[in-house]
């Protein structure tokens, strides 16, 4: 199973989905099935580390994104990845243009697996202050533990 994790830029909220949502894979026992990885809808920052800001923060929660590189999401993308999680709904709309019709079905929310704010936009905080990153690190947590359920549920239907 392979999942790509997408925002617009790539160096705050899909670099922290993904190590977020790698860690609870790990706990999980799903590391080893699950591939995960992230990318912008544009490429403004390829090749550039996360924020500075999102990495500290995913560090207080014990979750290290330094090595995470941003790139944008490419055509291939939409082959080679089971599920392509939009953060909001706007880079969802851009990815719905960009996919081809008999991968549409691919396309989705990340907070869709939320259990508590399902169907919500993970904010943008790039232009606000430390709060903003604490506060998408709380909104992608619980989607991820939600993510994490499902993706077990769907490897235990493969077998």
């Amino acid at each position: 199973m392979k999942v790509l994790l997408v925002c617009m830029g790539n160096i705050c909220r899909s670099p922290s989905a993904e190590g977020v949502l790698r860690h609870y894979l790990e706990l999980g026992g799903l590391a080893k099935r699950v591939t995960v990885d992230s990318a912008g809808t544009y490429g403004y920052h390829e090749g550039a580390p996360p924020d500075p800001r999102a990495q500290k923060a995913a560090i207080r929660r014990g979750i290290d994104i330094g090595r995470l590189r941003a790139r944008a999401v490419e055509p291939e993308d939409f082959e080679r990845f089971d599920m392509i999680l939009a953060m909001d709904r706007d880079n969802l709309e851009d990815l719905h243009r960009a996919c081809p019709p008999h991968r549409q079905d691919r396309l989705g929310l990340f907070m869709r697996y939320s259990g508590r704010h399902a169907g919500a936009d993970v904010p943008d905080p790039y232009y606000g202050g430390p709060d903003g990153f604490e506060r998408v690190l709380d909104l992608l947590e619980d989607a991820a533990r939600g993510l994490t359920e499902e993706l077990r549920r769907r490897l235990q239907d493969e077998r």
